[in-house]
């Protein structure tokens, strides 16, 4: 591992046991990340380009949210990667010098130094032969920062672009380094086999337990239709996942699959030294999932609440408090965020909802819980038409019992295509 990674793991330790009054970074973000030192200055926005809208073309637009600053609330930079990818998400190498971002169409991995010039990125390499080098891994939907590597968790497969898929891993140099292909029934050896189902979304790890958690969604042939197409086709509609899975961390073995019926997406474990859960939700069947190790040792998935009342709102997008206490669901149905009282996880209570936009995606929330940013992307061809098709990024101030508006970018009045996810940036990093 090179000293940089060594250091930045070590730094990452050093401020967790400092506490939460000496951060200010994203909530929602890999143990091993090398932290902000106070306030946020810039939050990345990778963003879906649009057809005849600016250069068209997918990039990476940087808003500048430095208090006092003259350009606070304003974008202040952006780079476009040619093309259109199917942006979608992407994460920081350990050290935090390379913002790497995806293309879920293309299978595009975009490579950006934020280290040298923070506030004006360049990407650095593209890889372009993701498919081949991983054995048929598609879709690379985000990037989870790992000890000198990072973790590519994937949508699909290039065979037959379904949602049969694989977590790959990369070293921070941008090299291939292995494939994990995600459970099937006829995998041996693992507990809850009959409910494996090969799908992949999301993946995060608990390192003190050893356990690493993935979920489920759909694979290529579903996630680029028009989604209007796509739900009056009952086949297609039974191709989405209904899984998790447990592994071993270390050996990447998976040890146990849970039912998680309706397409589980975003993961995210609580930070508490002893509190062994993670929350998910599912985007088609509206409800939100404990995971969590019992009294016994063993690992259990559990339906805690409905979200949206009927449900039916599409959660899509979620950040837990530093302080395990409250949690930010988005459902891009209603545009709405909710906020859940989660100090007793197996109990949440919505205690506050807001409608953010006519259409919802992404939440990034500061470290000391006092900021929050949305945005409205989903995927190209599944965002709301006409009026509805708002594009933006929104913050918004947190004060424990409402959201108060800090400032709204409209990105189609910019020119710059549709907000997805947004990672935040400094120019200085933890000592």
């Amino acid at each position: 591992m090179k000293s940089s990674s060594i250091l930045a793991v070590i730094l990452s330790g050093v401020v967790q046991l400092a506490g939460p009054s000496t951060r200010a970074d994203e909530t929602c973000s890999s143990p091993y990340l090398a932290r902000i030192e106070g306030q946020e200055e810039f939050v990345y926005v990778w963003t879906l380009g649009v057809e005849g809208l600016g250069d068209g073309s997918d990039k990476l637009v940087v808003v500048d949210v430095k208090p006092g600053s003259s350009r606070y609330g304003k974008v202040i930079y952006h780079y476009s990667v040619g093309g259109r990818n199917e942006a979608h998400h992407g994460g920081f190498t350990d050290d935090r010098r390379q913002l790497w971002l995806s293309g879920l169409e293309t299978s595009k991995i975009f490579i950006f130094d934020v280290h040298s010039q923070p506030a004006k990125p360049v990407c650095v390499k593209t890889i372009e032969n993701f498919a081949k080098v991983t054995g048929g891994a598609a879709g690379p939907h985000g990037v989870y920062a790992l000890p000198g590597r990072v973790l590519v968790p994937c949508l699909s497969n290039a065979k037959d672009k379904g949602g049969r898929t694989a977590l790959v891993e990369y070293s921070n140099d941008g090299d291939y380094i292995a494939t994990h292909w995600l459970p099937t029934k006829e995998t041996a050896g693992v507990a809850g086999a009959e409910f494996a189902d090969g799908y992949g979304y999301d993946a995060r790890v608990l390192p003190r337990k050893n356990v690493m958690l993935t979920s489920s969604f759909t694979g290529l042939d579903n996630y680029m239709r028009d989604f209007e197409g796509l739900v009056k086709d009952a086949g297609a509609m039974r191709q989405f996942g209904g899984s998790m899975v447990l592994w071993d961390f270390h050996t990447r073995k998976p040890k146990k699959v849970f039912s998680v019926p309706g397409a589980p997406l975003e993961i995210r474990w609580a930070w508490g030294e002893k509190h062994n859960y993670a929350f998910t939700a599912t985007a088609l069947a509206s409800k939100l999932w404990l995971c969590h190790e019992d009294q016994s040792g063993e690992w259990q998935a559990k339906e805690i609440a409905t979200i949206g009342g009927e449900g039916g709102v599409l959660p899509v997008d979620m950040s837990l408090s530093a302080d395990d206490k409250t949690l930010f669901v988005d459902s891009f149905g209603d545009g709405t965020c909710r906020v859940f009282d989660v100090s007793n996880p197996r109990q949440p209570k919505l205690i506050y909802k807001k409608q953010i936009g006519r259409q919802l995606n992404m939440v990034s929330q500061s470290w000391d819980g006092k900021r929050l940013y949305f945005s409205s992307s989903l995927l190209a061809r599944w965002d709301k038409g006409g009026d509805d098709n708002e594009q933006f990024v929104k913050a918004y101030g947190w004060d424990g019992e409402e959201l108060t508006p800090k400032f709204a970018l409209d990105f189609t009045a910019l020119k710059l295509g549709r907000p997805h996810h947004m990672l935040f940036g400094s120019t200085k990093l933890g000592k």
